[in-house]
């Protein structure tokens, strides 16, 4: 899939193209709802309508939401974009299937960028923050039987991921992928500013998934 990049907003690296290929394996098709949250070019919102899914694509920057709209309309698909963060602009909607490759890159300032494209990959000092949020909030957005995937990286904990789903309620939770490399750029960034022990010179990029509980 080519996908155009507006200038500022972030194009799919390796995890994202990961989570793309495990959309294709989930039940998608006609009458299924899929939502991307901080979709960035629009590559797995596009990947989910393509399996024939009604997709809806998040993201806080407005740029980001015009490049979905022209991949959506290169790809001959329609995805509908809403800005926000996480599920704010969805509240009260559910879903058969919510993906994500949120920001996860650990970062000196404490909160989240207001502007730039480090909005992108940036997400607090452990890099959680939406990430958390996500796990959090995610139940209350998926129909009966729905599943979330989620990738990041090791190491802003994979155990924390996978216990917090559980806490809020999801069942079947387990890492559906990981693959093992060394430090990309934006790690190896932050781990110059000291973020990340300077002695880390791999990660394992890692797909989560979780369902919710059929009635």
């Amino acid at each position: 899939m080519k996908l155009l990049t507006l200038p500022g907003v972030f194009a799919p690296i390796s995890d994202s193209w990961m989570l793309a290929d495990a959309i294709r394996e989930e039940n998608l098709g006609p009458g299924s709802r899929a939502l991307d949250v901080c979709t960035g070019s629009g590559l797995l919102a596009i990947t989910a309508a393509t399996c024939g899914a009604a997709s809806t694509a998040i993201d806080v920057s407005r740029r980001a939401l015009l490049t979905v709209r022209l991949n959506a309309a290169r790809h001959g698909v329609r995805v509908r974009t809403r800005r926000g963060r996480t599920f704010e602009p969805v509240a009260g909607e559910r879903f058969d299937l919510i993906v994500s490759n949120p920001p996860y890159v650990p970062s000196p300032r404490p909160d989240l960028p207001r502007r730039g494209p480090s909005r992108a990959w940036e997400a607090g000092h452990d890099g959680r923050l939406i990430l958390d949020s996500l796990c959090d909030e995610a139940p209350a957005h998926l129909r009966p039987g729905g599943a979330i995937l989620l990738v990041h990286s090791s190491l802003i904990g994979t155990d924390a991921t996978l216990d917090r789903l559980r806490r809020a309620g999801l069942v079947d939770v387990e890492v559906r992928t990981s693959v093992r490399g060394p430090l990309g750029p934006l790690m190896r960034a932050q781990q110059a500013a000291g973020m990340i022990p300077s002695d880390i010179d791999e990660e394992d990029v890692v797909i989560i998934r979780a369902c919710a509980p059929r009635v």
